[in-house]
């Protein structure tokens, strides 16, 4: 009975390699925050506060408030007829808005007017002469020419072809319900008058998309050419090993910036520029593991049986060279993030409107020397924590896929 415990199956190397991964408490951790930025980055403008497109709501009143800062606002109704925005454009692109927001300290009804004072953090506005006068009408509907509008007996037509009629006590208490609301900016305003944390979250998009299209490029890049210089060797090892010593003998950031200049600035341009220059290290891990596999007896067994010899990288080496190919694919996804954050910050990066990390802290890195420091300590943070996240994934990828440490206790 012992001797036929000890020769039962003690499962698959995946198999063990997860165990081993699971009790990595710190890699686990780890992959809980990549989940939850990746859910995030997901949904996107469905759970932001702001859900305008790139999260660029902009209200130059409250511009670099405090984190918690509360504020009444007024919802105008836009002159412009409704814009159908179905689920997924809001979720891709964010849907305009129906209505002008406009921050206000206090407000007052008169007659068929309502007259709002600018919200002023410092308190200074006071004088009456600067608020703003709008029509009840003009705030609850959109109308094809407000010039034309009279609160009497008689109605006009909206652009949706629907009848106003002049009950200004009825359109009181609309506003009063449905149109001053109290907003919230839980982590502040930047200086633009923006949600910060709407331009977190979309800069989680931008991060995630960088990184994970980056590494697609060069796991494709590296793989195809570490191949061809592995099992063929030769001249053909000899010239894909000098085209990569070229590459890896220039600074990396160097590279990126000559590759953006060239294909001009832009969301997919940063995309293609990080990932052509991070298929390096993938084709010298792929090159170096299929030089030991070549000569295995299961690859003379496949030569044997009269495989191609496509067929035998693809279905017989690759299999077995993916640990260490998986490993430096989360190192490059924390490098891509880094290389993105560091080009936008450039400014040759993403382009404005479109939020991003790096742009974030280039837009206000002069606000730390001042009263607003998180305005740029908030998109670093969340770098170095997503950075860190990738790179501990990978070390708790290395040690769970290492074949020579002992086994799973």
């Amino acid at each position: 009975m012992f001797f036929k415990k000890k020769l039962l199956p003690e499962g698959s190397l995946s198999a063990k390699s997860w165990e081993k991964l699971r009790k990595n408490k710190i890699a686990v951790f780890s992959m809980v925050i990549v989940l939850i930025a990746t859910v995030v980055a997901a949904l996107g403008y469905l759970i932001t506060p702001d859900s305008s497109p790139f999260a660029n709501d902009q209200h130059l009143e409250i511009a670099a408030c405090k984190p918690g800062f509360r504020v009444q606002v007024l919802l105008i109704r836009k002159n412009e007829p409704s814009v159908n925005c179905n689920l997924l454009k809001r979720l891709a692109y964010g849907c305009s808005p129906e209505y002008t927001v406009q921050p206000f300290s206090n407000r007052q009804f008169s007659g068929d007017e309502i007259r709002v004072m600018p919200y002023d953090k410092a308190g200074y506005s006071v004088d009456s002469t600067f608020a703003f006068s709008y029509k009840l009408a003009d705030v609850l509907y959109a109308l094809e020419d407000t010039t034309r509008l009279k609160l009497a007996s008689e109605s006009v037509t909206d652009l949706n072809g629907k009848a106003i009629t002049g009950d200004t006590v009825r359109m009181r208490k609309t506003i009063l319900n449905d149109n001053i609301k109290t907003k919230a900016y839980l982590l502040g305003t930047d200086r633009f008058g923006r949600d910060v944390l709407s331009q977190l979250m979309i800069g989680t998009r931008v991060s995630l998309s960088v990184g994970f299209i980056s590494v697609l490029i060069s796991l494709v890049l590296g793989i195809l050419l570490g191949s061809l210089a592995g099992f063929f060797r030769g001249r053909t090892d000899d010239l894909i090993i000098w085209f990569i010593n070229v590459i890896w003998s220039i600074p990396t950031l160097l590279l990126v910036i000559a590759i953006t200049f060239a294909l001009g600035k832009g969301f997919w341009q940063v995309f293609i520029a990080v990932g052509l220059t991070m298929w390096v290290e993938v084709a010298r891990v792929v090159r170096g593991q299929i030089l030991s596999l070549r000569e295995k007896e299961f690859v003379e067994a496949a030569r044997a049986l009269g495989y191609k010899n496509s067929r035998i990288i693809i279905r017989h080496i690759l299999p077995n060279t993916m640990g260490p190919v998986i490993v430096i694919s989360a190192a490059n996804f924390a490098s891509a993030i880094l290389i993105e954050a560091g080009l936008s910050f450039l400014g040759i990066g993403v382009q404005p409107p479109m939020p991003s990390w790096g742009t974030m802290i280039k837009e206000n890195y002069a606000y730390i020397f001042l009263d607003n420091p998180w305005l740029a300590i908030l998109p670093g943070l969340c770098i170095m924590i997503l950075v860190l996240a990738f790179m501990l994934i990978g070390n708790g990828l290395r040690d769970a896929l290492d074949v020579k440490a002992g086994p799973v206790s």
